[in-house]
C-alpha cells in the first residue's frame, strides 16, 4: 500500500514516469522494489496520472496522492511546476523515465536542488526511425549534467553517447534482468484453459503492451501466412492497450477461427508461457525487452524482428530467427522454427545466457549501488 508522505526517511528517491501504466520499465521497477533491500524510500509519480502498477509496488509513496501536479503541453509552466515540487519535497535523489518526464530533469539541470539519474529504455512513436531534432537538443541539455544517465542496451548506449553528448564516466550500460526462478515453476493449466489456449496445439505467443510500435498486427500477419501449412498452431497475445480493438478485429478478419487468442494483461506471465513452443515479438522499435529475456528464462526459443539488441539478447543457436522487420520475414523465423527439431536445444541455450547474463540479482545489486553512490 502507498506509504503517508509524512513517513519518508532521510533516503529519499523521487521516480518520475511519463506513465505508470504497466510496461517494460514499470515492470523492471516493480521487481527491483521487490528484491531490493537497501535503505531507501520511493516516491512515485506519473506525468499521465495513469497509477495502475503502482498496485503492484510494495512500499511506495504516490506524490501528490495521485493528483496531476504538471500540466504537459506548456513546457516552460511544466518546468516552474516541477521545480516548485521538487523545493517543496526535497528528495535526495530524482530519477527520471524516458522523455516523458524531461521537464523535471530541466527543472533540476541549473542550481540544482539534488543529484538525478535518467534512465532511457528507448523511443516510441514518430521517434521510432529518428529521433526528432528539438528533442534531441532538450535530451542533451537536460541530462549532460546528470549525475548518471542508465541506458538498458548496447545499442542505445552508442546512441546516447554519440547523440546526447553524455560523457562516459556519467554513462552506464545497466542491462534488464529477470527472476530466473519464476520460469522455471509449471505453467497454470486451469488459468490456460480458462483463457483459451490449447494445448494439444503448438502456441507461438507473445507478450507485448498493445500499442503501435508493439506492432502485434505485424505477427498476426505472420501468423495467418502460416496456417494453411501448419494446422496444429495458435497465437496467443498477452497484454492490452489502446490497439486491443483493432488488434482483435484484424485477427478475426484474417486468421482462422479461433486461432487467436487475447488473454489481456497478466502481472505473471510465467503462468502461462510454459504452454508456448515459440515466443514471438514483432516490434518496430525495441532496446532490451523484458519479455525476450523472461522467455529465454522460460527455455524459448525466439522469433523476433532485428531491432535493438535482440540478435545480442539470444543465445548463438537462435541468432538465425532474429531477421527483418516485415511480416513475411517474421513468418519465414516461425516456420523454420515450427520445422526444426533443436527447439529444445534452442530453448536450453537461451535459459543458460539469461542465467549468466540478466539475473534479477545482478541488476538490483547494480541499481542499489547507483541510488547509493547519487543520493545525498
Amino acid at each position: 500500500m502507498p506509504m503517508p508522505q509524512a513517513e519518508i526517511s532521510a533516503k529519499h528517491i523521487l521516480h518520475i514516469f511519463s506513465s505508470l501504466e504497466l510496461g517494460g520499465a514499470q515492470r523492471r521497477f516493480i521487481d527491483y522494489l521487490a528484491s531490493s533491500d537497501a535503505d531507501f524510500e520511493h516516491t512515485v509519480y506519473a506525468m499521465d496520472g495513469n497509477y495502475e502498477a503502482v498496485k503492484m509496488m510494495d512500499g511506495v509513496s504516490v506524490l501528490g496522492d495521485g493528483r496531476q501536479l504538471i500540466v504537459k503541453g506548456n513546457t516552460l509552466g511544466a518546468i516552474r511546476a516541477a521545480r516548485r515540487q521538487l523545493n517543496s519535497v526535497r528528495p535526495q535523489l530524482l530519477v527520471t523515465y524516458n522523455f516523458g518526464a524531461i521537464e523535471w530533469a530541466l527543472a533540476n539541470r541549473f542550481f540544482p536542488i539534488c543529484p538525478m539519474i535518467h534512465i532511457q529504455d528507448g523511443f516510441t512513436g514518430e521517434e521510432q526511425s529518428t529521433e526528432i531534432t528539438s528533442r534531441r537538443l532538450l535530451r542533451r541539455l537536460a541530462y549532460r549534467s546528470c549525475t548518471a544517465a542508465v541506458v538498458p542496451s548496447l545499442t542505445l548506449e552508442k546512441h546516447v553517447k554519440e547523440s546526447w553528448k553524455i560523457p562516459t564516466d556519467r554513462l552506464e550500460f545497466l542491462p534488464n534482468g529477470v527472476d530466473i526462478s519464476r520460469f522455471a515453476k509449471s505453467g497454470d493449466a486451469s488459468l490456460a484453459a480458462s483463457l483459451g489456449l490449447d494445448q494439444n496445439k503448438r502456441i507461438i505467443g507473445t507478450v507485448a503492451g498493445l500499442r503501435p510500435e508493439k506492432n502485434v498486427g505485424r505477427l498476426i500477419e505472420a501468423f495467418s501466412l502460416l496456417e494453411d501449412e501448419f494446422s496444429d498452431i495458435q497465437l496467443v497475445v498477452i497484454g492490452d492497450g489502446i490497439g486491443k480493438p483493432a488488434l482483435t478485429m484484424l485477427a478475426e478478419r484474417v486468421c482462422k477461427k479461433d486461432a487467436a487468442v487475447f488473454t489481456g494483461a497478466l502481472s505473471n506471465p510465467e503462468q502461462l508461457l510454459p504452454f508456448f513452443n515459440i515466443f514471438a515479438l514483432s516490434s518496430d522499435t525495441e532496446q532490451m525487452p523484458l519479455s525476450v529475456i523472461e522467455a529465454m528464462a522460460a527455455r524459448l526459443p525466439v522469433a523476433s524482428t532485428d531491432v535493438g539488441d535482440i540478435t545480442h539478447m539470444v543465445a548463438d543457436a537462435n541468432k538465425p530467427y532474429i531477421e527483418g522487420k516485415d511480416a513475411a520475414t517474421l513468418a519465414k523465423s516461425l516456420a523454420a522454427l515450427l520445422n526444426t527439431s533443436e527447439v529444445a536445444n534452442i530453448g536450453d541455450a537461451n535459459r543458460a545466457k539469461a542465467e549468466s547474463d540478466y539475473s534479477l540479482s545482478d541488476m538490483v545489486h547494480r541499481y542499489d549501488r547507483l541510488f547509493s553512490h547519487a543520493s545525498l
